[in-house]
């Protein structure tokens, strides 16, 4: 049965509000899309299906006091603290850093590949990551990439509205998502966990502060190891030193060296559709990203293609695919001034690589991490990432 019969299916049951029928033809698409390799959206289906199901059950008059009112407002409490509820199709191959956070990444991930191994020989296992460094430099993309190699369930929680919420409930809100997670055998998503040095913020003295961190503490020491915690910092300073030794991984996230910069560029067009023209030297460019990160050139190369592809269109051009690189270079300039950076400096005897090599879709993140002199003259088109 293809995927179109599903979806008539769907919908016919659903106008006609046959229930059963509705629910016997999603279970059958959900597995229909485990057997055809479509993992992440069997999954999310899945996971649809599973909150309406214990929606329905919550949404008649239940009792108070018993076990389904107290799920329902569990439910309706714990809205306000998780961003999004994902699966997430990133991989390896789309995350380019340095070879050594590669490799960190994959040994996590082999560890929870490899859990049942581990725990028959009565080995710990590593469940709690934290990562810290520049702001956009690829840590909320890595939780992803960990999320889809693991195919796990991630919720993105919202830090900053605990941590905004009523003094003493901080501790109990947090107790909340955890307990959530912990029955998917999910991935939680911490973003800005610095946020919890604010809590000082509400009180003269640290007593709420030692109350959250002593709550995180209990709440790491009692996590099944099937449950991945991920934090993110952009000033891991400021997390108390008892928390930071909780963590089993510690990953430092830096700035791209030349050679990932092209690695990036390269990423980004890597369908064939774009190519540079030869107004300036790319190598200069390429120069005058140095000290940006991952997300200011890509958000200034991506501008530069749209722009380039209007400036085309207003001449009556169609399909040219040809990047205007005085475009970059001017909105590179402009993102520098933006955020106070001045110039990089010159260096006679420093090699910019140049972009010649198509890499393929499932090259791995190491390919493009190496660091190493990387043969890159950009000129043939390559693929903007798909949107996720």
């Amino acid at each position: 049965m293809s995927q179109s019969s599903f979806i008539k299916d769907i919908a016919k049951f659903a106008l006609e509000n046959d229930q059963e029928q509705l629910l016997r033809v999603l279970e059958e698409l959900i597995e229909h899309s485990r057997k055809s390799n479509k993992v992440n959206f069997a999954i999310q289906l899945q996971s649809i299906l599973k909150e309406s199901i214990r929606n329905e059950k919550t949404s008649a008059l239940t009792k108070v006091g018993s076990v389904a009112h107290a799920t329902f407002l569990e439910d309706r409490d714990m809205s306000e603290f998780i961003l999004e509820k994902l699966t997430s199709d990133y991989r390896f191959r789309d995350l380019i850093c340095s070879e050594r956070v590669v490799q960190e990444l994959t040994y996590f991930i082999q560890e929870h590949r490899s859990i049942e191994t581990l725990q028959r020989m009565e080995l710990p296992i590593a469940n709690k990551v934290i990562f810290h460094g520049p702001s956009g430099c690829g840590k909320t993309l890595a939780s992803y990439v960990l999320a889809g190699e693991l195919q796990k369930l991630m919720y993105v929680v919202n830090l900053g509205a605990i941590v905004s919420s009523k003094l003493g409930e901080t501790s109990k809100n947090l107790a909340k998502v955890f307990r959530r997670a912990a029955t998917e055998k999910s991935v939680i998503f911490l973003d800005e966990f610095d946020s919890l040095g604010k809590v000082r913020d509400y009180s003269q003295d640290h007593g709420e502060m030692k109350r959250v961190v002593n709550t995180i503490l209990q709440l790491f020491d009692f996590m099944p190891q099937d449950c991945i915690v991920i934090a993110a910092t952009n000033q891991v300073e400021m997390i108390d030193d008892a928390l930071l030794r909780r963590f089993d991984v510690n990953i430092k996230f830096e700035l791209p060296s030349t050679g990932q910069i092209v690695d990036l560029i390269t990423l980004t067009l890597r369908n064939d559709t774009f190519r540079f023209d030869q107004s300036i030297s790319l190598p200069e460019v390429i120069h005058d990203c140095e000290g940006l990160s991952y997300y200011s050139i890509q958000k200034t190369l991506i501008t530069a293609i749209k722009r380039s592809v209007f400036d085309a269109t207003a001449k009556g051009i169609v399909s040219s695919g040809e990047i205007d690189t005085g475009t970059w270079k001017e909105l590179v300039l402009l993102e520098r001034k933006a955020l106070g950076k001045s110039m990089p400096t010159k260096s006679r005897n420093k090699v910019v690589p140049s972009v010649k090599r198509k890499l393929p879709a499932d090259t791995p993140a190491r390919t493009h991490a190496t660091g190493k002199k990387a043969s890159t003259k950009i000129s043939s088109a390559r693929k903007t990432p798909k949107k996720k």
